[in-house]
């Protein structure tokens, strides 16, 4: 008996990890290429503003275009094309955004508009059912909206909470067709998560002013306020629903909680991005139970800066890790109602990773981007849902000229031997945001003497200072990628 079981031991062995590799690949599949925001209140924060930080994590061959999309007109009787037959009438004129598209995904676009509304988001799966299921018994009809939703927002939102309203009704309207996910919309004076299930089911709260959310890929609304509509909304029968799915018994004696009623039983635990992100906030050791949710929001040790932003963004070490490979911007949005928004509103990004990539800002204000930074399609086509569902030949190819593929360049040599390059790296763009944030307030005060006797002048300014900025970036990051080439490998 003894012989039989050491011999048998290597297959046990074999049996166990396996099973601890399923259990992790189904403990992880919904975060496989996880998305991350920080969600900053304006007391919060050192200067005022409401900062909203978020990692945009997808998998597969990828590139970004990131350009700015003026003001569309259109004419009386046009409509809004939703990508599964549904449509809308459309505005007589949309608002001009600057666009950070990702080609063939559909829940991956940033945006930020000329008013200073930001909409992010973030995937956070729940138990509802299948999009079919939801559109023979009618929750989701003319095929329910996705990719236009955030898109609508910016188009025509002036405020944040505009923008939850609007998207609500969109909601209620068509129904939403992915599983479930937890967008950040934003504005210079407040920001709101905004968490939707498949089907017609919504719920925001407003992120209090003085404190700081972690958004990982799990919903973290619990309580909702159906009478403190300053800081709740939502669908009208949120509640009454769960009742009917028997996913919350209004006898118990719990209250009602959207996270417990709709999310999976695995993803009411804490996440371990969203506890790491806590602690780096508050410099405390959190301490939570295993089964005990961790708090929606916590009050930061010292008011927060963009640059405590993005060191969140850049953490590694958590399991899995906030930055990964698989991070195609690291987005800052500095968001500040004491000034113009032509200058208050700024949307700090990386291109790819943002450990082995830099922040350059990009004002509101401006006027164009360079045009290194998105591929040569005319705006009217870039913004059809064919052109990005469907994107021409060629489009995740290399090219060597374009920004994105400079910086992951710079990328795949970094992790060809992370340990030993990282710190070159680094130390150099270290040295590049250092500069940008001591000149900031110097570039803002000549662009708000521009702007009190010639709007055009100070957009002018911006226009050229960011692509200044960014230009010099990619130049940055090309002699980085060279000088790197000469640092040896460790030995395999």
């Amino acid at each position: 008996m003894c012989a039989r079981a050491h011999d048998d031991a290597p297959k046990l062995l074999r049996r166990l990890l396996t099973l601890s590799l399923t259990l992790l690949l189904v403990w992880s599949d919904s975060r496989a290429w996880a998305c991350y925001a920080v969600v900053v209140g304006k007391k919060a924060s050192a200067d005022g503003s409401v900062l909203v930080g978020h990692n945009e994590q997808n998998g597969g061959r990828r590139i970004l275009n990131f350009r700015l999309i003026p003001r569309q007109r259109f004419e009386k009787g046009a409509t809004v094309q939703l990508r599964r037959g549904g449509e809308l009438a459309q505005v007589r004129e949309t608002y001009a955004f600057l666009w950070s598209e990702n080609p063939g995904l559909e829940f991956s676009d940033s945006y930020l508009n000329e008013w200073g509304v930001a909409v992010v988001s973030d995937g956070c799966p729940t138990r509802e059912d299948s999009y079919q299921e939801l559109l023979s018994r009618g929750d989701i009809r003319d095929g329910g909206i996705g990719y236009m939703l955030r898109r609508l927002v910016a188009q025509r939102a002036m405020t944040a909470r505009e923008g939850v309203q609007m998207a609500g009704k969109l909601i209620e309207r068509f129904g939403y067709v992915d599983s479930g996910r937890t967008y950040v919309i934003a504005d210079p004076n407040e920001a709101w998560l905004f968490s939707v299930v498949r089907g017609a089911r919504w719920v925001a709260r407003r992120v209090p002013d003085d404190a700081v959310v972690l958004l990982p890929n799990v919903h973290i609304i619990a309580e909702v306020g159906p009478e403190d509509n300053d800081n709740f909304l939502s669908s009208h029968d949120l509640v009454d629903y769960a009742v009917g799915r028997g996913w919350f018994d209004p006898n118990g004696d719990e209250p009602f909680s959207f996270r417990k009623a709709y999310c999976s039983e695995r993803d009411t635990l804490p996440d371990s991005r969203q506890y790491r992100g806590q602690q780096m906030v508050t410099g405390e050791r959190i301490t939570s139970p295993p089964k005990r949710p961790l708090p929606f929001a916590v009050r930061p040790a010292e008011k927060l800066t963009v640059g405590h932003v993005i060191e969140i963004l850049r953490d590694r070490k958590a399991s899995p890790s906030i930055c990964t490979t698989s991070t195609q911007e690291a987005a800052v949005f500095q968001l500040r109602a004491h000034m113009p928004r032509e200058i208050g509103c700024v949307y700090w990004r990386t291109t790819a990773e943002p450990c082995v990539s830099v922040l350059t800002p990009w004002y509101v204000a401006i006027t164009r981007t360079p045009k290194c930074y998105y591929q040569p399609n005319q705006v009217k086509t870039q913004l059809t849902l064919d052109h990005h569902f469907s994107p021409p030949q060629g489009t995740f190819g290399k090219d060597a000229n374009l920004a994105w593929w400079k910086f992951m360049t710079l990328q795949e040599i970094v992790h060809r031997d992370y340990e030993k390059r990282i710190g070159i790296v680094r130390a150099r763009w270290e040295t590049f945001e250092n500069r940008e944030f001591r000149e900031q307030r110097t570039v803002e005060e000549r662009a708000l003497r521009l702007l009190q006797t010639d709007r055009s002048a100070a957009c002018a300014y911006l226009t050229e200072y960011c692509a200044d900025l960014a230009l010099r970036a990619c130049r940055e990051a090309d002699k980085l990628a060279e000088r790197l080439r000469s640092v040896k490998s460790k030995p395999d």
